[in-house]
């Protein structure tokens, strides 16, 4: 077949740029990007020997080579494992499918963050890319196990690049970097060097369970006659060796191969099992969510192993959804080699697992709470908003769940309170927890529904993700106080003051009641009912919802979700101390029905709904009728 060119997609193209331009720190970790790839192959490939025995592939010596030429000036990795296909590398190479990654690029334009850029390496996959940092051309020959054909893939990272197909390659990948010159001022080292090599390997990829073997130009010839390779890394798995026996260096590495960040992980967690199930557990809290933690391609962090021996790389099923940003490793004693996802689904081994590295996870979060809050801090931040899905999805773990929630409140500007701090704070004769939902810090505490109890200094909870239009129902209740949003259902904050009048309510109503009743008739294809409000100071009107209803934010979602639900009619309240209610009751009384009542009655009804970041549902004819009042007035 003759050699074909091609154009890298727009989005590759442009990580190439960021790639041989942008200036990094540590241009080193191409290297270990480049292992940690060559280390992945192979471990797929014993994977694949393993669920199909007749796959013609020879997994007798399955290892990462490093060859130096200094007189060419290349330096080449490679690996028996996998390998790719034609089809594989034009399509895991010349392209990047990622979504998030258009978006991650577009974010470094703006920032121009150099740290930023130097985390795109790992974070999507595109790790092959990083050698450009350090060579001029790029030169990748691989081979599929069990097939016949390899295939050379070449580019300078100008645009294109080349496929040919190649009839003696063997199996596995080789890439071959033909380095640029040394510069030492730009942090760009001499990779020819075998000590340089070393070093790299040492610092990142000791860990890898794979021998990394290298054969510097000069070595000491065996009686066969062939160099002698050396063995770089000790091959060792930190999870099973003794706490004392890692330094947190060497775990720091681990979690940027198996996690693909170049930041330290914010926490380390160790776990040993043993009994009639044994197993090790090596996981990682994050120092940051990755950008397409909330994308429906985001792929899990756990890694499986039995024995030793690789399984799966995002294993779904050893950790609830709502942790999925963690990281890590976990190697039992004995589940079966050649397990699949369906049977880890029902295997009880694994629920059993699921359920103990759950509560760690949890239990260490704790800790970080009360012994580094400015690590918890970090975390909640990073991580808050997911760790909110389990307080719908996960009624076993729920309690654990809201020990370590935290929420912005009205007693702090900017630290959040947990639910026990709340509860520790609670006004006498106060029964329930107030929240509020909405975009924003901001719009909640602009919101109507907050005037009384801000004048009445009662907390309230400000929560502003999607998710907590959900969780607060579901979890209903925290140490016998009831949530209890300040937008549903009748306020009656009267009941906790000693100095409430129940006689001057009682004549307010009777005053009102006409209006109340006719409004609620003029406006019954847009309320459900008409009433005088307990929670409001300042503003002249709001709606709410009634109790059981769902809040317009939570029915949004659901139609976002392709679901289905009625619209809800809300309930109309009236400040009846405003001079502006004042004085349409008293136009009521003297005018009936007349055409600037009712008009006034639809103003004060759309003013309502804008208020709460609404809007009315003919917002040409609120318009035209605020026009002529402002006309009017003038």
């Amino acid at each position: 077949m003759p050699t074909e060119t091609f154009e890298f997609q727009v989005e590759a193209r442009q990580l190439l740029q960021l790639m041989i331009h942008s200036v990094y720190s540590n241009k080193d970790v191409f290297l270990r990007e480049l292992v940690s790839n060559a280390s992945d192959a192979l471990d797929k490939l014993r994977l694949e020997k393993l669920k199909d025995d007749s796959l013609d592939a020879d997994v007798s010596d399955l290892h990462i080579e490093l060859d130096i030429d200094k007189d060419a000036r290349t330096l080449t990795v490679r690996d028996n494992g996998i390998g790719m296909s034609y089809d594989e590398v034009g399509r895991l190479i010349g392209t990047i499918a990622n979504s998030g990654t258009a978006e991650f690029l577009k974010e470094l334009r703006e920032s121009k963050d150099a740290a930023g850029e130097e985390g795109l390496i790992g974070q999507f996959g595109v790790g092959f890319y990083s050698g450009f940092m350090v060579a001029d051309e790029v030169t990748l020959v691989t081979r599929r196990a069990g097939e016949a054909q390899g295939t050379r893939w070449t580019s300078r990272g100008e645009g294109t690049y080349t496929l040919t197909t190649v009839e003696d390659a063997p199996q596995g990948t080789s890439v071959t970097l033909h380095l640029k010159p040394a510069d030492p001022e730009n942090q760009l080292h001499d990779y020819t060097s075998p000590w340089k090599i070393r070093e790299i390997v040492k610092r990142y990829s000791d860990f890898i369970t794979w021998p990394i073997r290298m054969t510097p130009e000069g070595a000491a010839a065996s009686d066969e006659g062939e160099p002698e390779p050396e063995t770089l890394n000790s091959m060792k798995a930190l999870w099973a060796r003794p706490r004392d026996q890692v330094s947190d260096d060497e775990y720091h590495e681990l979690y940027k191969h198996i996690g693909h960040d170049w930041r330290d992980p914010l926490e380390t967690i160790r776990l040993q099992a043993e009994g009639t199930f044994e197993y090790q557990a090596l996981l990682f809290l994050p120092a940051h969510a990755p950008h397409d933690l909330f994308t429906r391609d985001f792929r899990r962090g756990v890694q499986l192993y039995v024995k030793r021996v690789f399984i799966m790389d995002d294993c779904e099923a050893l950790l609830p959804p709502y942790l999925r940003f963690v990281k890590g490793v976990v190697d039992a004693a004995d589940l079966s080699l050649n397990v699949s996802r369906e049977i880890l689904q029902q295997d009880r081994h694994i629920e059993m697992m699921r359920r103990r590295l759950t509560k760690k996870v949890l239990s260490t979060v704790k800790d970080l709470m009360g012994e580094e809050s400015d690590r918890y801090a970090t975390f909640w931040r990073e991580f808050g908003t997911v760790l909110k899905e389990g307080l719908v999805t996960d009624a076993e773990n729920r309690d654990a769940l809201l020990a370590v929630s935290s929420f912005a409140s009205t007693h702090h500007d900017t630290e959040p309170t947990t639910l026990a701090r709340y509860v520790e704070r609670m006004k006498d004769g106060q029964d329930d927890i107030y929240y509020l939902t909405g975009e924003s810090r901001q719009s909640i505490e602009n919101s109507p529904h907050m005037e009384a109890f801000r004048a009445r200094d009662i907390e309230v909870l400000l929560l502003t993700d999607p998710v907590d239009e959900v969780w607060v129902d579901a979890v209903g209740e925290f140490e016998g106080k009831k949530l209890r949003s300040v937008a549903k259902g009748e306020i009656d904050l009267d009941g906790e003051d000693a100095e409430a009048d129940d006689e001057e309510r009682e004549k307010r109503s009777e005053e009102y009641a006409g209006l109340l009743g006719w409004m609620g008739k003029h406006l019954a294809d847009d309320v459900k009912e008409v009433r005088l409000s307990s929670r409001l100071t300042v503003s002249p009107a709001c709606v709410v919802s009634d109790t059981g209803d769902l809040t317009p934010a939570l029915e949004n979602m659901y139609r976002a979700m392709g679901q289905e639900v009625p619209t809800a009619k809300r309930i109309l309240e009236l400040n009846p101390g405003h001079a502006l209610v004042k004085g349409l009751n008293q136009a009521y009384a003297e005018r009936g029905e007349a055409a600037d009542v009712a008009e006034t009655a639809e103003l004060l009804h759309g003013l309502a709904v804008l208020a709460e970041g609404g809007q009315p549902k003919e917002p040409a004819r609120f318009v035209k009728l605020m026009a002529q009042r402002l006309e009017r007035a003038l």
